[in-house]
């Protein structure tokens, strides 16, 4: 039980905690945490009342997802709600001894491809699960689809195009099927904001501060 408040996330059903857990961390972002560091972290973050997980493929290149499901899988599924994100898909890194991190301190080694067509959300999608080893996530969240990463706005709209018409396709049919309660943009720059609800139906945004 937790004496955090909640809030309903649109219409999408899905109730989170109003102080949630960002695991970028855990994906060695900052300095490389051990296994030990890494659950302990998240058995604070639960018993101190944090119901909602936010997670990425990107983020150690699929580490923080295995960290954080190697700890929920102990809980029950109705107690937590669970974020995580499309846009890169991993691939085994074409030389593990000298891969470009991206500025991970540590990490796994993998690379990734910017995809963000239907084949490789519904290809993102599953291979997330598989690293968190979780039945089903709540919430999917378009990544960093915008300037700030990307540096070049030819490309930012290329992307955007390919989201319109291949990938969004994707992420409504899951959200229509109810594999997921709601879809996400998660951002850099507010600016983004009106350019995706000109585009496609966003139940939320994550904007990074």
């Amino acid at each position: 039980m937790s004496n955090i408040p909640t809030r309903m996330i649109g219409r999408t059903g899905a109730s989170v905690t109003q102080v949630g857990l960002g695991c970028a961390p855990l994906g060695d972002l900052f300095d490389e945490l051990s296994e030990t560091q890494a659950q302990a972290t998240l058995q604070a973050a639960w018993d101190a009342g944090v119901r909602y997980f936010d997670t990425a493929p990107f983020y150690g290149y699929g580490k923080s997802e295995h960290r954080l499901g190697t700890f929920l899988r102990q809980q029950p599924r109705s107690d937590f709600v669970i974020s995580t994100k499309v846009g890169r898909v991993l691939r085994a890194a074409r030389n593990w001894q000298s891969f470009d991190k991206a500025g991970w301190v540590g990490g796994l080694p993998f690379e990734f491809d910017v995809d963000f067509t239907y084949d490789g959300i519904m290809r993102s999608v599953e291979d997330s699960l598989q690293r968190l080893s979780l039945p089903s996530v709540d919430l999917l969240v378009i990544h960093d689809l915008d300037f700030y990463f990307h540096k070049n706005e030819a490309r930012v709209n290329a992307y955007l195009n390919q989201l319109f018409t291949s990938g969004w396709r994707a992420l409504d049919e899951l959200r229509r099927n109810k594999v997921i309660k709601g879809v996400g943009a998660g951002i850099n720059e507010q600016g983004m904001i009106p350019r995706f609800l000109n585009l496609v139906e966003l139940d939320f945004f994550l904007v990074a501060n």
